[in-house]
């Protein structure tokens, strides 16, 4: 017989936020849902959490399950219970946030997801359930943390140019940026490996290119560097 608890409990749930950047703009992924409630609204992918899986396998099932984005590095965000937040029933949801490449990635709805889709983090519908709040708590925490931790490199292909990597934190800041600061400064952490390539197929003037060296990021760390843009 099972156990019988005295006091009745919470459905858990997890949701995720997933952005991603292109030429022109710091994007978010979202799914169009299929199901009530909100049946044709926008949000976040996610779901119910089941028995048998720990909180990190359930998003990363809910995200391949939604949107067919696999294997990416999800951090915790911040747990959501406002009592009122689901009409069906109390439920509290753990939300994780990831960083991910536009070019690596192919997204495809499936599930209880009627369609998938990347927004422009300035251009979003209202979103279902709480997720309005849900994202704006992952930018702000996105805003915070690229500031002191290279997590923006994640957001670029392996080889990228320094218009590209100041572009990236001028949209997650949401300000412009010095371009002799920035260059002088970026540089001078001596973290990137410049490339004996250039960028190929372009207008303009092709841009030499770079990359992100994470050996020489973690060593430097052990020995007291810190980051900071």
């Amino acid at each position: 017989m099972p156990f019988q608890y005295q006091f009745p409990r919470a459905a858990l749930t997890v949701d995720c936020v997933v952005f991603g950047l292109d030429e022109v703009d710091l994007k978010v992924l979202l799914i169009q849902r299929d199901i009530p409630p909100f049946e044709g609204r926008w949000a976040l992918p996610g779901g119910f959490v089941r028995l048998e899986e720990t909180l990190e396998e359930a998003a990363q099932r809910e995200l391949a399950e939604e949107t067919g984005i696999r294997d990416v590095f999800l951090e915790q965000l911040y747990t959501f219970g406002d009592v009122h937040r689901d009409p069906r029933e109390r439920v509290v949801t753990v939300a994780y946030y990831a960083l991910v490449n536009l070019q690596g990635h192919t997204i495809q709805a499936t599930t209880d997801a009627r369609n998938a889709a990347w927004f422009a983090l300035d251009d979003t519908p209202p979103l279902a359930f709480d997720h309005d709040r849900i994202l704006q708590t992952a930018y702000e925490r996105l805003k915070g943390k690229v500031r002191y931790q290279p997590i923006g490199f994640e957001l670029l292909p392996d080889k990228f140019t320094l218009r590209h990597l100041q572009h990236l934190y001028e949209k997650v800041l949401d300000r412009e940026l010095d371009k002799r600061n920035f260059r002088k400064k970026i540089l001078g952490m001596g973290l990137l490996q410049e490339l004996d390539e250039v960028e190929q197929d372009v207008a303009h003037r092709a841009a030499r290119l770079y990359r992100f060296d994470h050996k020489k990021y973690e060593r430097l760390t052990k020995q007291g560097f810190n980051f900071e843009i």
